[in-house]
């Protein structure tokens, strides 16, 4: 798609969520009305593309490699991701990914996003900028040692890291 990004910040009312399911692929099968609009596309231009559409280059690798390894396990995963918008701004939310489960066997996924706090993107941000620096020189390993570092200082695991805002 090429979006160029840009330096405007979008919000949206914390009493709301931004949901989207996808396929076993990550392709987008479902957006609500609060998504679509945050991202400035159609729904038409959503479904079946890659939620990859919306990945803003500011996000480091790992976080996603994080969120995909729970995933896998069946397990549900928690992250701040700042995502782009068609128009080039951006907007943070505080995700909560989860398998869609039918008849005991994962058929895809299912993201509900809401408002970070300012304290936790205080803190992500610059943690953030760290990463992909260290993914830039690197590689996600580089990365990997770094938030490894972070959270066995902190005496936490991601999960818990990520919610104690």
């Amino acid at each position: 798609m090429g979006i160029t990004p840009k330096n405007n910040e979008k919000t949206f009312n914390k009493n709301q969520l931004l949901v989207t399911k996808t396929d076993l692929k990550g392709k987008i099968t479902y957006a609500n009305q609060a998504f679509v609009k945050i991202v400035g596309m159609r729904e038409s231009e959503l479904l079946g593309k890659p939620h990859n559409i919306i990945r803003h280059p500011d996000m480091p690798k790992i976080v996603f490699k994080i969120l995909w390894d729970a995933l896998q396990k069946g397990e549900e995963v928690h992250a701040y991701v700042k995502n782009i918008c068609a128009d080039g701004s951006f907007y943070w939310v505080m995700a909560n990914v989860t398998p869609s489960v039918f008849n005991g066997k994962v058929v895809g996924y299912h993201s509900a996003r809401r408002v970070p706090t300012r304290e936790a993107i205080s803190v992500i941000e610059p943690l953030y900028r760290e990463l992909l620096s260290a993914e830039r020189s690197g590689g996600i390993s580089a990365s990997q040692k770094i938030l490894d570092k972070l959270l066995q200082e902190k005496g936490m695991a991601y999960e818990e890291f990520i919610l104690s805002f």
